[in-house]
């Protein structure tokens, strides 16, 4: 039986608050949690809770790890709860998108390990191909900054836009040098995406969500992101000074082990990548 808190924004809205104030005036990024408590973990749903709920229920207690998994619906709140103490490490993110985020907020988030890829992909309740998308198509992408700019890349790795020569990890729609079927774009929260298929012509949605959508990946994408020297890669990760909690080592291995590599395998079925 699954023994997982799940988590909306709100819910740790005044917990994290206060844990945020007390902090404040401290300059000190790295300082260490207490390592004698069970080990908490911030994470998507979908798959990162249920790869760790996996480690959880059938490797942790024979590693001597006690763990507890807290899921969280958005993108934003697992990093901000691990760099103010509310929970121990998180696992849900790439990246592209941690270096953007400790940029614009000021936080202090490491990685530690990666684990897996969820390919990003293009979806429609409407067209078979990404070839039928009429002219004035409308694209649910996400609005997070990094999120945004990989669904663009996939778009133009696909022929659908091209963008300028150079452009990076903050590319936006005023990017696209050439849109040959005049695409529009409809910028949404990356969990909204999916839910969106029905609002538009088609949406660029994040393996994650894909999934708890019932959507997979493999199969129902139109296009789909190459796992070939991909850079978004999901991993495990914790405040800066806190790599070396033994219990964050032993997840770690657990992480990568044999066994989470034939489980995500088994139940994802190509949805999910083992990226070791």
């Amino acid at each position: 039986m699954r023994n997982t808190v799940k988590f909306t924004t709100a819910a740790l809205a005044a917990g994290a608050l206060t844990l945020g104030l007390s902090a404040c005036g401290s300059s000190d990024s790295g300082s260490a949690s207490d390592t004698s408590g069970p080990l908490v973990v911030a994470a998507s749903p979908t798959p990162h809770a249920e790869i760790l709920n996996y480690v959880k229920e059938n490797l942790a207690k024979k590693a001597g790890l006690d763990l507890e998994v807290k899921e969280f619906t958005d993108y934003v709140t697992p990093n901000t709860a691990t760099e103010d103490g509310s929970v121990d490490a998180n696992y849900f993110q790439n990246q592209p998108y941690l270096d953007d985020f400790n940029k614009k907020r000021g936080t202090h988030i490491a990685p530690v390990v990666t684990v897996h890829l969820e390919p990003l992909g293009l979806y429609s309740h409407k067209v078979k191909s990404a070839d039928a998308l009429k002219s004035g198509a409308t694209i649910a992408v996400p609005n997070d900054s990094v999120n945004e700019a990989r669904a663009l890349k996939l778009l133009a790795a696909n022929g659908l836009i091209t963008l300028k020569d150079g452009v990076g990890n903050e590319a936006t729609p005023s990017d696209i040098t050439k849109n040959p079927k005049n695409l529009k774009f409809k910028e949404l929260e990356a969990a909204q995406t999916p839910r969106s298929l029905d609002d538009v012509d088609a949406a660029v949605v994040n393996g994650n969500y894909a999934i708890e959508a019932d959507l997979k990946p493999a199969k129902d994408a139109l296009v789909l992101e190459s796992a070939k020297n991909n850079p978004y890669g999901n991993f495990l990760a914790v405040k800066e000074g806190n790599q070396d909690d033994p219990r964050v080592k032993k997840l770690a291995k657990l992480l990568t082990s044999p066994e989470v590599r034939k489980f995500i395998q088994d139940k994802y079925a190509g949805s999910v990548i083992a990226s070791f």
